[in-house]
């Protein structure tokens, strides 16, 4: 929503009117979890679940173009944002599923939980949609793919790169201010507005010493995982879905074919759902939900009232 408001010179500016959003910390599973929320908690619930190396904030421009009244809960997962870090070496995938069984457990004790996710908040949501099949009411996935399979045969130099990795303290770049983190974030999206990156840098972001900027969270995310990716599992618990789901991909996945999932195993991958639908949304990346939010917020509410 915008609202033109008159200058003394006779000219107008369009100020963006975001829908307030506000915080508060729970414990889930021995860590202090943020948990953003928009709207009245008597709405209709509606959990978003966020990406690798992104904070639920960025949901913001989505909510802001939904036309019906959602009572929107979207955590910073474990590491991320102003959720307390794991303090393990690295971050196990299975336990975001643990940690959405137990977000759902203190928001919504009894019923279906709608699950929306981006990218690795996708694929959480796609898992534990098949791990507890009763418990979802319907998902939707942004850009949540998998991964290409694994080799066992992979092991070895896995584990080694897995061992070397440990040796050596992580840690974040850190950014002259602000202004440095948004361009960053343009550089890695190019369609990235410049007012929206500016807006994402204050949530990403934040102070350290000396006066500069670093991104929030914690460094061990880039550390791989010893496990590797098994996506016949994956397709397993796909399979056990009973939901309606929605995937929404961009007209060009140029991501997932640079991470090696071809469109035959994509192919594969959808037909594991029973109750599957697809769209996608032109002139953007792997970030739809801050290049195209408007697009996103009409096909989403389209399929979550249908």
């Amino acid at each position: 929503m915008a609202a033109p408001l008159p200058l003394l010179s006779g000219y107008f500016v369009i100020i963006y009117l975001m829908k307030n959003s506000r915080s508060q910390f729970v414990d889930l599973r021995g860590l202090r979890y943020h948990v953003r929320e928009w709207g009245e908690p008597g709405a209709p619930k509606l959990f978003m679940l966020h990406g690798w190396m992104d904070v639920s904030a960025s949901f913001q421009f989505v909510v802001d173009a939904l036309a019906a009244d959602w009572h929107v809960i979207a955590p910073d997962w474990r590491g991320f944002g102003a959720t307390q870090w794991s303090g393990a070496d690295t971050y196990w995938f299975p336990d975001y599923y643990a940690d959405l069984d137990a977000l759902l457990r203190h928001f919504l004790p009894e019923g279906q939980a709608r699950l929306m996710g981006h990218s690795l908040g996708g694929n959480v949501a796609m898992t534990y949609a098949g791990i507890r099949p009763a418990r979802v009411e319907r998902v939707v996935a942004l850009d949540a793919f998998g991964l290409a399979p694994r080799s066992p045969d992979e092991a070895p130099e896995h584990y080694e790169k897995w061992l070397d990795e440990l040796a050596v303290p992580a840690a974040f770049h850190t950014y002259a201010d602000y202004d440095a983190l948004a361009g960053r974030l343009r550089r890695i999206n190019p369609r990235l507005q410049s007012e929206r990156a500016a807006w994402l840098a204050r949530h990403h972001g934040e102070d350290c010493a000396g006066g500069s900027v670093r991104l929030r969270g914690d460094p061990a995310h880039r550390k791989i995982t010893p496990a590797l990716y098994r996506r016949a599992e994956a397709e397993a618990c796909w399979r056990r879905v009973s939901a309606p789901v929605l995937w929404v991909e961009p007209v060009e996945p140029e991501l997932r074919r640079r991470l090696g999932v071809s469109d035959e195993l994509h192919e594969a991958a959808t037909a594991c759902v029973r109750d599957f639908s697809l769209e996608t949304i032109a002139d953007t990346g792997h970030n739809l939900h801050v290049d195209q939010p408007e697009a996103v917020a009409r096909i989403v509410e389209r399929f979550l009232l249908s």
